[in-house]
């Protein structure tokens, strides 16, 4: 499964409503360590059917991090059942990023 971008518009709806839990990157076009890590979660989504993976550009998308107190990217956060139950941030290697996912779960 591809990943999904996630807008200020479309949160409720992709993310809160979901009816799997989803793993929300926000990120941004300027932010070295956020390119990193995109590959990387291109390639847990196309591996794992149990979990959305979303993307959510802060720059165009103010409120949702404002909301949840996003300070610094990529900031990583788990939401199950409408709730956050995760959070991590920095860049980190896949199998990092596949624990941290599992452990949420």
């Amino acid at each position: 499964m591809a990943t999904i971008t996630v807008t200020d518009e479309t949160f409720e709806q992709d993310v809160l409503n979901a009816d799997k839990p989803v793993v929300l990157d926000f990120w941004a076009q300027w932010c070295g360590p956020c390119k990193m890590i995109g590959p990387v979660l291109e390639e847990i989504s196309g591996e794992r059917d149990d979990v959305i993976i979303a993307k959510m550009d802060i720059d165009a998308n103010p409120e949702t991090p404002t909301k949840f107190g996003v300070r610094s990217i990529p900031t990583l956060l788990i939401f199950k059942g409408g709730e956050s139950v995760a959070t991590t941030m920095g860049a980190k290697p896949k199998a990092q990023l596949s624990q941290w996912i599992d452990s949420a779960l």
